[in-house]
């Protein structure tokens, strides 16, 4: 049958689809009702057997090329054949004409999504066999038919198929020029993923960690009800990582996660990830108000909150181990937008239930804090790209710089502190007494700033505890993410009640600041790594 011109490409009769999917899921009923409206299937490979075994009639891909598949596959779709019948614009007469003269027929409908590549690097595949699982015939149609979406659909996605399955029933087998570009922007959305995937992963087998073009690819998981503040605009998408955390947790309960909501309990599920020991981190705005270590998380739920408990009012609570029914208990005593653990016992989750607002999610496992990843931050004009910070320090990498060593209880505290100024604001600086924050200075323009900020922190925790002034913080360490430009900070830090110092070093007047801890009897250490945090 010759294709005939169409004037108005409001609708199209869908009078031909080729099928050619990896994964098969939900194929079959989109070829069952594509052939109820007389649509002709044409399809290669595994497709096509699968379609051929539930009964339906379908063409081989070889009989519109008039070309066999070769090269293991490589080759079967690359043909004018098949691109003449997605490009031909319906409505140029030398177009249609040009289908005529060369024997070419329309195909109105693609349905393909692609070989598995990113799942195939994910198995940990050999290099062979990930650039054999590089679709290349699959990309080329999908641009095609998404070019000309103007008379054909496109079909990248399985979650579709209901909705196009839908549409033409209820129209009698026609798509919607609407729908067409919308699956359109989808079908280019895929290929440009697709693309970036491959790209990324080449770039890391070369070991160029930034090639010369580079691109960020995301999967949408929800449009929120808005960004940090009501007039912005906001989405959560999801990459390929599947890295244990809130992008990806089990929402047991509670209301929609806000742009912010996110932000922070990413923010403390990293920070609580940080530590082997049954541990808790309070964050609110994305600093933390309250981190310890205990013997078990209840524990260390009260020693974190101590920290800093009119912060905790609205903030957000991570646990690295699962919850139960004595923990839920305490969180649910304190206002808390969100809990994030990997798993919650049954007891505990009739404890939260009886706050409906509180948002309960399971991550099933802890991320590894060592993993390797990128961070990357928007600026006019550009983006920043950078590794994520997750170095460490040991106490073999420590060096002591005073007369005085610390001692085996404060080298632990050290160790512990260090890794919590990690995740505050810069300038960082954190008081830490016995596996847990005492006081926690974050974000200010001046280090001795955070350094009084944290001491006033302490000195407030201990009021509302209804301790004696100077009992959380005399004899605690203190952790600054970077060196003290002076030794005002230090000398503020002392005269706070820490007894013990560490930071990475490396300022002009080191030699000035160590001289001061000595002349205070503090012991100090250098990390030789600082942790900016902006």
């Amino acid at each position: 049958m010759s294709a005939q011109i169409i004037k108005d490409p409001k609708t199209v009769k869908i009078k031909r689809a080729l099928l050619s999917v990896s994964d098969k899921t939900g194929i079959e009923k989109l070829a069952k009702c594509l052939v109820a409206h007389g649509v002709e299937l044409i399809s290669t490979g595994g497709t096509r057997r699968m379609l051929e075994e539930q009964g339906l009639e379908v063409k081989d891909i070889s009989d519109i090329t008039q070309f066999p598949e070769m090269m293991d596959g490589r080759v079967k779709t690359l043909h004018p054949n098949v691109h003449g019948g997605l490009l031909a614009r319906r409505d140029v007469a030398e177009h249609v004409a040009a289908m005529g003269a060369h024997g070419i027929q329309e195909i109105d409908m693609v349905v393909i999504n692609l070989y598995p590549f990113a799942e195939t690097v994910a198995s940990g595949a050999d290099f062979e066999t990930c650039i054999e699982n590089i679709d290349i015939g699959g990309p080329a149609m999908i641009r095609s038919a998404a070019k000309n979406h103007n008379f054909v659909s496109v079909i990248t996605h399985a979650q579709d198929y209901d909705k196009i399955i839908k549409e033409l029933d209820s129209s009698g087998g026609e798509i919607s020029l609407s729908t067409r570009r919308r699956l359109a922007l989808s079908a280019y959305s895929r290929t440009a993923s697709y693309d970036s995937a491959i790209s990324r992963w080449f770039a890391e087998q070369e070991g160029d960690h930034f090639p010369q073009m580079t691109s960020v690819t995301g999967h949408l998981q929800s449009v929120l009800r808005y960004g940090e503040n009501p007039h912005q605009e906001a989405a959560l998408y999801l990459d390929r990582s599947n890295r244990p955390g809130v992008a990806t947790a089990t929402i047991v309960q509670g209301k929609e996660l806000s742009y912010n909501n996110l932000n922070d309990t990413d923010a403390a599920f990293e920070l609580v990830a940080e530590f082997d020991k049954p541990a808790i981190a309070i964050i609110k705005h994305a600093n933390p108000c309250g981190v310890a270590e205990g013997e078990n998380a209840l524990e260390a739920y009260k020693l974190a909150l101590r920290c800093d408990p009119v912060s905790a009012f609205g903030g957000i609570v991570a646990v690295n181990r699962p919850i139960s029914k004595e923990l839920a208990e305490e969180i649910v005593k304190v206002f808390t937008e969100v809990v994030i653990a990997p798993s919650v016992e049954p007891g505990a989750l009739d404890v939260f239930a009886s706050k409906k607002n509180l948002r309960l999610l399971t991550t099933g496992e802890m991320p590894k804090p060592a993993d390797f990843r990128r961070q990357i931050k928007t600026i006019s004009g550009g983006f920043l790209l950078q590794d994520i910070d997750n170095g460490c320090v040991d106490k073999k990498d420590l060096k002591v710089v005073t007369d005085r060593e610390p001692t085996s209880d404060e080298f632990t505290d050290m160790l512990f502190a260090f890794r919590v100024a990690k995740h505050v604001k810069s300038n960082a600086i954190v008081y830490v007494k016995d596996g847990a924050t005492v006081g926690i200075g974050a974000g200010q323009m001046s280090r001795v700033d955070s350094c009084r900020i944290a001491a006033q922190k302490a000195a407030d925790a201990e009021k509302a505890a209804g301790l004696e002034p100077g009992t959380l913080i005399r004899g605690s360490v203190v952790a600054s993410d970077a060196f003290f430009p002076f030794a005002d900070g230090l000398l503020t830090a002392a005269e706070a009640g820490a007894s013990a110092v560490i930071q990475p070093g490396g300022s002009i007047r080191d030699e000035e600041v160590v001289e001061a801890a000595n002349e205070r009897s503090l012991a100090m250490v250098y990390t030789g790594m600082r942790h900016f945090r902006h």
